[in-house]
């Protein structure tokens, strides 16, 4: 015999939906946050943090992690003591103030540079400059979607003896100028440059003004590193490069006295210090 299904009563009924209410309500841990690097002015870090979350410093979005969580930030040669990072995804967020020690800057003296290498003055001269500053604008603009940061850098130039440091204030003929940006790599003319890390070539062209001949790196995450001063470019650009493979040559074009390797790295913009990078391990 079939007995009626009998009918939930009004208690019943309130502790279901509750008991719904809380299923759908119960959210997810935050996203986890680890870091390593040189936290320094001119320095970094690199990071891991869930796939593809939000990558947000001092209040801004600058990207976002990798498919595998690691991401890189840069700091600044001038960075202020603290940088807020946080990673974002529709679960939750994870901040941490990163605490940026102090680097102290050397001053660098250089004399006997030709006036137009100093303060250039002559109209075509100023057009020329302005032209090939927004060409690589252009370069330092690539946005390519790669980690290639995450095994570290070695030296672009075996054998080389580093003459002058990251970050130094630079007096040319006596006249203050804006500091030097690259870590300097004397070594002879034709000596091979090589990329210190896997990579995308966003910029190579020769006869630049100041820089003479220079290659511009996109490692992935706004993270780009620059070859200036060159006698030779081998590399070509929109190649993808594995670490070791031939860029170009030691020279002195451009703003140089002497034979040597101009190293550079910017983080959306920011300007870094190359070497801190070397031997560099991205956390697990």
């Amino acid at each position: 015999m079939n007995l009626p299904n009998p009918r939930p009563d009004r208690r019943t009924l309130i502790l279901t939906g509750a008991a719904a209410l809380a299923a759908t309500s119960v959210r997810a841990d935050p996203p986890g946050l680890i870091l390593s690097g040189k936290l320094q002015q001119g320095g970094f870090a690199l990071g891991r943090s869930v796939p593809r979350a939000d990558l947000i410093v001092d209040g801004v979005k600058v990207g976002q992690a990798a498919a595998d969580g690691l991401f890189v930030i840069g700091f600044d040669r001038d960075c202020g003591p603290q940088v807020t990072l946080a990673v974002a995804t529709p679960d939750g967020r994870s901040e941490q103030i990163i605490t940026v020690v102090p680097t102290q800057y050397d001053i660098q003296h250089i004399d006997g540079l030709p006036e137009d290498q100093v303060s250039p003055s002559d109209p075509v001269l100023l057009a020329r400059i302005k032209a090939e500053a927004e060409r690589k604008a252009v370069g330092f603009s690539s946005d390519v979607d790669a980690d290639d940061f995450k095994d570290g850098f070695v030296l672009p130039v075996q054998g080389a003896r580093l003459t002058a440091r990251f970050g130094g204030q630079r007096i040319l003929n006596g006249e203050p100028k804006r500091p030097h940006y690259g870590s300097d790599l004397a070594a002879p003319i034709g000596t091979p440059v090589r990329a210190p890390a896997a990579g995308k070539v966003c910029f190579a062209e020769t006869d630049l003004h100041f820089d003479g001949s220079l290659v511009l790196i996109d490692h992935g995450q706004g993270l780009i590193s620059c070859y200036l001063h060159l006698s030779r470019v081998d590399a070509v650009l929109g190649a993808s490069v594995q670490r070791g493979d031939l860029l170009g040559a030691v020279g002195m074009e451009g703003r140089a006295t002497g034979p040597h390797l101009c190293w550079r790295m910017k983080w959306r913009g920011r300007n870094m210090d190359p070497m801190l990078m070397v031997g560099a391990k991205a956390p697990v």
